[in-house]
């Protein structure tokens, strides 16, 4: 499937508005995320604090388009809440939230069903966009968080750490300029791993080089 230039910051479910549940017991994070959001116009945008109040929420009201769970909020007791969260039903897909996880934290997640993990010192954009893409029904973990993964594996060990990013970013179907923006570089840095990533994997374009990735196991 073609996805150059497609732009997720402008994605809509079918052309609807999203629903999305944030469940997190520190208010001023859980009002900031929604604050990021609704910014962006995502208006309809429920709030929890605890597991338990996130489910109550869900069932009365769900089910959402995504639950963002807090890795250390009451009731969660590690990833049991988020099998829990996954069991009830209560959102099309579900990530996990964290500001000081440990590392293998991510990828257990994901393995247990999570559709991603979102680091709490995401931009404000990197954020939006993240949940848009996982809305979409895609998986979404920042690739500093699958660095056992990524380090590896065999088509890993001839890319930069810099290099293996900006893929991550072409297998999501991100744009130059959204990469750009998410690891903070200028576009043409951008364009410049680009064209280094296509000559070392024998890419033809951007997207063959994400079909190579993928095709690698690499994200």
């Amino acid at each position: 499937m073609e996805t150059v230039g497609f732009n997720r910051s402008h994605l809509r479910i079918s052309g609807l508005e999203m629903r999305i549940l944030i469940a997190d017991d520190h208010g001023l994070v859980r009002d900031t995320l929604a604050a990021y959001l609704k910014n962006a116009g995502e208006k309809d945008v429920h709030l929890a604090s605890t597991l338990q109040e996130a489910l109550d929420i869900g069932q009365a009201e769900g089910p959402f388009d995504l639950l963002l769970l807090d890795y250390n909020m009451p009731g969660m007791l590690g990833l049991t809440g988020l099998e829990q969260a996954i069991d009830a039903g209560v959102a099309k897909g579900v990530a996990i939230l964290s500001g000081n996880a440990p590392p293998n934290v991510a990828q257990d997640a994901i393995e247990q069903g999570a559709i991603g993990y979102l680091p709490k010192t995401m931009t404000a954009q990197s954020l939006v966009n993240a949940v848009r893409f996982m809305a979409a029904g895609e998986t979404y973990v920042p690739v500093s968080h699958l660095a056992g993964q990524v380090d590896d594996n065999p088509l890993a060990q001839q890319l930069s750490r810099r290099e293996a990013e900006v893929l991550n970013g072409l297998c999501r179907g991100l744009a130059n300029k959204e990469i750009a923006r998410e690891l903070n570089l200028q576009e043409v840095t951008i364009k410049l791993h680009v064209r280094t990533l296509c000559r070392k994997l024998d890419a033809k374009n951007r997207t063959h080089a994400a079909m190579i990735a993928k095709e690698a196991g690499l994200f």
